[in-house]
């Protein structure tokens, strides 16, 4: 191996590895990009390795890491800050690293009522001695079985480490993150902590915007789900009634989903300097409905924290149960 090249390492915390798939659907790029690269690390999902095998790598000889997935486990603690201490650079990536994403919705309830519903309740458990996890275990008194501790929320990854970049999408689309991994190469980065982004709103490249058309966007005067009609083609989403997340969402996925007549629901993540996703939404959307809209949206949304906070609420300024 070259000693010019790049020492990358992956880890997978508690995701479902679709960041990860968008690594390996670069494809041919991906191949282009291993002439710069060398993957150090990659787990659990490439390489079947144990804790020993990151702590015994000396500190700061990955030269940058990805990690994809939030923290729900005490192993996912662990292995982030073993991580962070092998990483120069750290990258969360994709929204579950970055905000919490869509399992940061059982923050909405307590540890307890999850593994109750998840292991007694449901209506094809078979459990009748109400078993739950246990984090430790002995087997026939003498074999000593462990388990991950199951935490009390699920958290984004810079509530454990300190992350010098973040990148959204759940996943990521496969042509941004070619485009990140070129300006990692390149040393083309923006300053730590900030979010790795073209900086502009998916309506930017969105061929329904009607900036783009020339036009003004008119006022939403009603709500409809998607299951209520297709919209009509090349009309925006927001104007049809449809609630599009795309005004107030990073664009780095060039607008996939209004494309093909799916309203934006938020997964690239805030724009440059804003906070809080879900704030922002409401203050947005606010001044896009009318009046007797807003009220449709509240009877056809009736939780908007799910609604509006799916992808951020783990980070998001609202108080935790």
């Amino acid at each position: 191996m070259s000693k010019d090249k790049i020492k990358l390492g992956v880890l997978l915390a508690g995701g479902c590895a679709g960041c990860e798939m968008a690594i390996v659907d670069l494809s041919e790029k991906l191949i282009d990009a291993l002439e710069h690269l060398e993957v150090v690390f990659w787990a659990p999902t490439v390489a079947d390795v144990k804790y020993k095998d990151l702590e015994s790598m000396p500190d700061g000889s990955i030269d940058v890491a990805l990690v994809d997935g939030m923290v729900r486990l005490d192993e996912h603690e662990h292995m982030l800050k073993v991580l962070r201490a092998k990483s120069k650079v750290l990258v969360a990536f994709g929204s579950c690293a970055s905000e919490g994403c869509i399992p940061g919705m059982s923050n909405l309830f307590k540890k307890e009522e999850l593994l109750e519903h998840a292991y007694k309740n449901t209506f094809s458990t078979d459990n009748p001695e109400g078993i739950l996890p246990q984090p430790e275990w002995k087997e026939d008194g003498k074999y000593d079985l462990t388990l991950p501790r199951f935490l009390d929320e699920v958290r984004p990854i810079s509530s454990v480490v300190e992350v010098d970049y973040f990148m959204g999408g759940c996943p990521p689309h496969p042509d941004f993150v070619g485009e990140a991994i070129g300006a990692i190469i390149e040393g083309k980065l923006p300053p730590k902590g900030s979010w790795i982004t073209c900086g502009k709103a998916v309506c930017d490249f969105c061929g329904r915007n009607p900036a783009l058309q020339g036009k003004k966007r008119e006022l939403t005067t009603e709500v409809r789900r998607t299951f209520e009609g297709a919209p009509d083609d090349g009309r925006c989403l927001l104007e049809q009634g449809y609630i599009c997340f795309g005004p107030f969402t990073q664009g780095d996925c060039k607008a996939l989903c209004p494309k093909v007549g799916i309203p934006c629901r938020g997964c690239g993540g805030p724009l440059p300097g804003v906070k809080d996703y879900g704030a922002k939404a409401v203050s947005a959307l606010g001044t896009m409905l009318t009046d007797e809209a807003v009220d449709q949206l509240l009877k056809k949304y009736p939780n908007l924290v799910q609604f509006i906070y799916r992808y951020s609420y783990p980070s998001s300024l609202l108080n935790k149960k």
